[in-house]
């Protein structure tokens, strides 16, 4: 049944706009030199490639539907052939393992911004995504304490965002941006927290951010976290922590400045930047509830 006056053609128009698309984007000239062994991808040239995933990306959005683009991992796609038994050298494969991403990899949704705008937000996604599952696998299997019996992993989260809350509650009044590093023993783990005031935010952000530095706890890993707190009619101020022993330690005012003007790569001095103030980190105060050192 129709509803009177409305062609085949607008009904298939109509029910286009409720079905969702999902695109695979290969992001980079290396996984696209991958793809190219295949006989059936029909690209051979990246600039050409990305030129038309644009222009079927603003199609689909001319169509009123719902369309995510994700990453297309040659290495994950060929893994993903293998172990269901799928010819890699075929478009109804990709076809299929593109759908599996939908449910599983990192994903951006389209809403007509350039591939400029969508690559770096799609590669910084999946970036946080990999980082999440990382940091989330370390303390799911970190395993009971032997003194305890307390879950290790658990216990590393739950200091974490006891650390968390201090360091927001240390740095007062403002809009924060901090930056956690791990050196883990695989990779090394960042988290960027973007929050306002002395409360660690709801959504996502403050749990991933609490993740990797209850990582770095659980592991007893190296590694770091620097605080930057803006705030009207006064300059930026940027603090430091070192992550040493499962805690973190306030660094000096000439170790902060130290790390935010020497070239990471080079070892080069670079240039303070303006109307910034390098401070020491604040000192976190003592925790009743922490007792990571006595059983751990």
């Amino acid at each position: 049944m129709t509803r009177t006056g409305t062609t085949t053609a607008q009904l298939r128009r109509a029910l286009r706009r409720e079905v969702p698309s999902t695109v695979g984007l290969l992001a980079d000239e290396r996984d696209f030199a991958a793809m190219c062994r295949y006989r059936t991808f029909a690209f051979d040239d990246h600039t050409t490639y990305l030129r038309q995933v644009e222009a079927l990306l603003r199609t689909l959005a001319t169509q009123g539907g719902h369309t995510t683009v994700t990453l297309f991992d040659p290495e994950e796609y060929a893994a993903w052939c293998a172990e269901t038994g799928t010819d890699p050298d075929h478009p109804t494969s990709r076809s299929h393992f593109t759908a599996h991403l939908a449910t599983t990899g990192a994903r951006v949704t389209y809403t007509g911004q350039p591939l400029t705008t969508l690559l770096p937000e799609l590669v910084d996604t999946a970036v946080r995504q990999a980082t999440w599952e990382y940091a989330t696998t370390v303390l799911a299997t970190a395993g009971d304490c032997a003194g305890c019996g307390k879950d290790i992993g658990k216990a590393a989260y739950e200091r974490a965002a006891r650390l968390l809350t201090r360091l927001l509650e240390a740095a007062g009044p403002g809009t924060h941006h901090l930056v956690c590093s791990v050196q883990a023993t695989d990779d090394a783990l960042l988290a960027v927290l973007h929050t306002h005031g002395t409360t660690p935010p709801d959504g996502a952000a403050g749990p991933e951010f609490t993740a990797v530095l209850a990582a770095g706890i659980a592991l007893a890993a190296p590694g770091g976290v620097v605080l930057r707190t803006t705030a009207p009619g006064t300059p930026d101020r940027l603090h430091g922590w070192r992550l040493a022993d499962s805690t973190l330690t306030p660094l000096t005012e000439a170790e902060v400045f130290a790390a935010y003007c020497t070239d990471a790569h080079t070892g080069e001095p670079l240039s303070p930047e303006p109307g910034v103030e390098y401070r020491a980190g604040h000192p976190l105060a003592p925790d009743p509830d922490d007792d990571w050192t006595t059983h751990h």
